[in-house]
């Protein structure tokens, strides 16, 4: 059972609780604490500090998701316990409630400014953090799509070292052993093992790895398989990275690196004869809804007959294509992402052959949280490094995805799709068997870069 402490009707909690209260459906499932040091809401809750009055400017003008964030972003809000915890309890507390935000009405509105007024809080708009991504142009120009890319990948190679393990892969793991030892660096070697098993990958095949990143699958299949691969990548920081990496492992002869657009891939050198593979590893998602069918039949097109294709993408509902104001603000702008029946059935429609779906979101949790660990044991070298507003940023978002997959909001699939020759062969082995049997047998140290490797 919840308590609350009596406290005099006179501090800028009480004053602002009944405007929270209206604008929530329900009274706070938390304790707020305002910059005067009054409180009000439940104690064994939460606590929200509203550090300044700023923090209530920004909800007049950007009330909601957006402005929440940007308050939390720039420190006019905090939570005094664990960000992960706070936000977790806010949801279950919304749930068990049936909270529901009602849409403010003129007189709420005009009773929140009179409120606002009484506490000091109106004044001009607060500046936008210079965080928040300020794109230009058409959606899903090429121009356009490199700024957005830019936006996010190319924060710095030494930003993405510090967070992601030795791999260097920024995508779900796949975590097949909860025993001692066993962490996101083995995870990540899992995935990428099952993806070139998925795609049938042997010594001399092509696959063409769109989207590359850092160069995780590239670099292990290489390297493992003996696979020849081009790789693509829209990120100048990224494509620096894998070219260092290339050169450092001696794997000159088997990878191409290619900075370019992924509608320009039919003019690589490769592409002539067909592609024996190709792999979109977490890229879809930034293609765009008009323009996936395009994206699908580039795929198909790529292949050879019997050739496949591995699409690793995020899911979605309907609710919130591209992640919310936050998200597309912040992290990935632009970004659409959808039901996972819609995926398939735009590969299909391409001409593929959808042979495997495998959900996974579990993974993901754990994916994410094995950075968010990393981003608050070293967080005082990511604030040296991008500063703290940056930094904010980064933890609000691993929170809040580790949270949007652990409660089915989001999902994470592994497609594998078939280009069929003419005769409708698929040239598939009839089971799974052979994608997971050996998996514990791989030597994962025999070809794990040192950290030193990274830049």
């Amino acid at each position: 059972m919840t308590t609350t402490t009596p406290t005099p009707a006179t501090g800028a909690a009480q004053r602002v609780a009944p405007v929270v209260q209206q604008f929530l459906g329900g009274p706070p499932p938390v304790r707020i604490r305002m910059w005067d040091g009054s409180e009000t809401g439940p104690e064994d809750a939460p606590t929200v500090h509203v550090r300044s009055r700023r923090a209530l400017r920004r909800l007049l003008w950007q009330p909601g998701e957006l402005g929440l964030a940007e308050a939390y972003i720039t420190g006019d809000i905090d939570l005094a316990d664990d960000l992960a915890d706070g936000l977790r309890a806010l949801r279950r507390a919304g749930r068990e409630h049936g909270m529901q935000a009602p849409r403010p009405a003129l007189s709420d509105r005009l009773r929140a400014l009179r409120t606002a007024l009484r506490l000091g809080a109106v004044g001009p708009r607060p500046p936008v953090p210079g965080s928040r991504a300020g794109l230009s142009g058409a959606l899903h120009s090429r121009a356009r799509d490199r700024a957005a890319i830019s936006h996010h990948y190319d924060l710095s190679n030494a930003f993405y070292s510090l967070l992601l393990d030795e791999t260097m892969a920024y995508s779900c793991g796949y975590w097949t052993s909860d025993a001692p030892g066993y962490g996101p660096a083995d995870a990540q070697r899992d995935k990428l093992e099952l993806i070139c098993r998925k795609l049938g990958l042997t010594s001399g095949a092509r696959l063409l790895d769109i989207g590359c990143g850092w160069g995780s699958l590239t670099l292990h299949a290489a390297a493992r398989h003996g696979v020849r691969v081009t790789a693509v990548t829209l990120s100048a920081e990224q494509a620096a990275h894998v070219r260092g990496q290339v050169e450092a492992r001696g794997l000159e002869d088997l990878v191409e690196v290619h900075r370019c657009d992924y509608r320009d891939v039919a003019g690589l050198p490769g592409f002539q004869g067909g592609y024996d593979a190709v792999s979109t590893i977490e890229m879809g998602e930034h293609v765009g809804d008009a323009e996936y069918p395009a994206f699908t039949a580039l795929l198909h097109s790529v292949l050879r007959p019997r050739g496949r294709a591995l699409v690793q993408q995020m899911s979605r509902g309907t609710t919130a294509p591209g992640g919310g104001a936050f998200i597309e603000s912040y992290i990935a702008p632009d970004m659409h992402m959808r039901p996972l029946g819609e995926t398939v059935g735009l590969l299909e429609g391409a001409g593929f052959e959808v042979r495997d779906v495998e959900s996974m979101r579990e993974h993901y949790v754990l994916t994410v949280e094995a950075w968010r660990r990393t981003l608050e044991e070293r967080w005082p070298e990511f604030v040296a490094l991008v500063g703290e507003e940056t930094a904010r940023v980064w933890r609000l978002y691993l929170v809040g995805g580790a949270l949007a997959f652990e409660e089915r909001r989001m999902g994470v699939d592994q497609i594998l799709s078939v280009r069929p020759d003419t005769d409708g062969s698929a040239g598939l082995p009839a089971t799974r068997h052979g994608w997971y049997a050996e998996s514990a047998q791989v030597p994962h140290q025999a070809v794990a870069p040192d950290r030193a490797d990274a830049p």
